[in-house]
């Protein structure tokens, strides 16, 4: 486990590096300066400012700022920031307090953050040919989330595109009351090799990770006040154009807090899923190369900063690519994606030891779905061959047609535990006549403070996706104890009993795209 998370967590500062460097050749032949901006408090903010050629000291011009991406350098957005420069933005990019150069220190998107990107604004209105009637912000991963905070503190910013960000910090690392081990500890790790974690954050992680129970209220308080969900009234009151961007797979902040999210906006807003892992969906446009989601954000800029009628508005605003197909799909709001349900029962009882990997399992942190994304090879088991004894398993009819599954799925059941604490990890498979799986989706459920012996009711909702099943293939649903990307809860000798009681049968609701 510690080997796959050094790695993980190398490849990540790799890949920045490679990312940043590969602009900043550039830089000499271009208007690019490098500039200190003071924070809130003074702290020291390392910067470059990207300006349109020819633009005097009269000139208005549309204004875009970028906080980086954890861990990542302040030249992270260069190539993107030039295309802007060339299209008339003045583009501020700016390495976020506590990494690198940038002074303070690491606050997670906490109050001093949200501060320093309105200090960022004025710099820029003070400094540049901005105009303070055309502001936009920016960001992939840590960027995206700062960027949705700042929006709901600073009315001066009307557009956002927020790439692989978050809405929800605890629906994204604690969902269903399960820590997102992999997650959590590549961003600490990731954090303490490229900046200074602060003592709140050094705290907050450290009783994370030990699943310290005595704290958790005080993490979900920490988590909430870090929420750009948390301020919805106050962005929807400010009236920022919102465009959201996220993969199928991300591991790190999954989709299904962004589409809740989106539904709940007023103003003008879109929303993207794409295949792939955290950031893998903008990583081509981070190096100047061709991307769909930097398009769409270049003409969602172009729309609501300079007045462009370019159609974006006229698009349905939730647009999908499938896992399977790669063809893009649009639909008119979020609830349209899976308003056609299609349920299989989970009939009888089965019960499982806890604390044994049965086999399935969700895969590796970036990896996994990076390598779905290109090469369209979700984590595969042989679903015939899994121990009953370590996994309950339970199969839907097989499908005469092609089922495209949208959205997300969810899963109903009673659960009887011999112990008062556990965790329960549910994956969805494509499983074809030789009964291999392929994963289609999975999600994690820890419960505490349960009577033993005492059924009670899971409500779990599965990762959103979009994938097809084809025609001959049927679906899966298989629940384990033990995942790598997960921290368990199941003490030892711990049993589980999944039933499915007459007044409440137990089933998987599947979202499926109409024909």
């Amino acid at each position: 486990m510690r080997t796959s998370l050094a790695l993980a967590v190398s490849a990540a500062l790799v890949a920045g590096t490679a990312l940043g460097l590969a602009p900043a050749v550039q830089a000499a032949d271009t208007g690019i300066r490098f500039v200190d901006i003071a924070g809130e408090g003074g702290t020291v903010l390392k910067a470059n400012v990207v300006t349109p050629a020819g633009a005097g000291p009269s000139a208005r011009l549309p204004l875009i700022v970028l906080p980086t991406s954890w861990a990542m350098p302040q030249i992270e957005y260069l190539a993107q920031a030039q295309k802007l420069a060339d299209s008339g933005y003045i583009v501020v990019s700016y390495n976020s307090r506590g990494f690198w150069q940038s002074g303070g220190e690491i606050e997670t998107a906490g109050p001093k953050d949200i501060a320093d990107a309105s200090k960022v604004i004025d710099w820029a209105l003070a400094n540049t040919p901005a105009d303070a009637d055309h502001v936009g912000m920016a960001g992939v991963s840590y960027g995206a989330g700062i960027s949705l905070l700042a929006a709901a503190h600073d009315p001066r910013i009307k557009a956002v595109a927020a790439l692989s960000g978050w809405a929800d910090l605890i629906e994204s690392i604690y969902s269903g009351r399960t820590q997102h081990l992999q997650a959590a500890a590549l961003l600490g790790g990731a954090g303490y090799l490229t900046g200074r974690p602060g003592p709140e954050l050094k705290e907050i992680l450290g009783d994370f990770l030990s699943s310290n129970l005595d704290k958790e209220d005080e993490m979900i308080a920490w988590g909430r006040k870090r929420s750009p969900a948390t301020y919805l009234d106050r962005i929807n009151a400010n009236g920022a154009a919102i465009m959201l961007g996220n993969a199928w797979g991300d591991t790190i902040f999954p989709p299904n807090q962004y589409a809740s999210f989106y539904e709940k906006l007023t103003g003008p807003k879109r929303l993207e899923f794409r295949p792939g892992d955290h950031a893998t969906a903008e990583a081509t446009g981070i190096l100047g190369l061709p991307n769909d989601t930097w398009t769409n954000a270049h003409r969602w800029f172009d729309r609501h900063l300079k007045g462009v009628d370019n159609g974006i508005d006229r698009e349905q605003p939730v647009q999908l690519k499938s896992r399977s197909t790669g063809g893009y799909e649009g639909y008119p709001d979020w609830k349209s994606v899976h308003a056609n349900q299609r349920k299989f029962d989970l009939d009888g009882t089965q019960r499982i030891w806890a604390n044994v990997d049965s086999g399935a399992n969700g895969g590796i942190t970036l990896l996994t779905n990076l390598l779905d994304q290109f090469l369209r090879t979700p984590p595969t088991v042989s679903v015939p061959l899994l121990p009953r004894a370590f996994a309950g398993v339970w199969h839907s009819e097989r499908y005469d047609t092609a089922q495209r599954v949208r959205g997300t799925a969810k899963v109903h059941t009673t659960v009887t535990s011999t112990k008062e604490s556990g965790t329960v990890v549910a994956y969805l498979y494509d499983v074809g006549p030789l009964g291999v799986g392929k994963l289609v989706s999975n999600a994690p459920y820890t419960f505490h403070g349960k009577t033993p012996g005492q059924p009670f009711t899971v409500d779990l909702e599965l990762f959103s996706t979009a994938y097809d099943v084809p025609a001959g293939h049927r679906l899966a649903l298989v629940v384990d104890t033990v995942d790598a990307l997960y921290i368990e809860h199941n003490p030892t000798g711990a049993q589980l009993t999944f039933s499915s009681p007459s007044a409440d049968p137990s089933y998987v609701s599947v979202p499926l795209r109409e024909k």
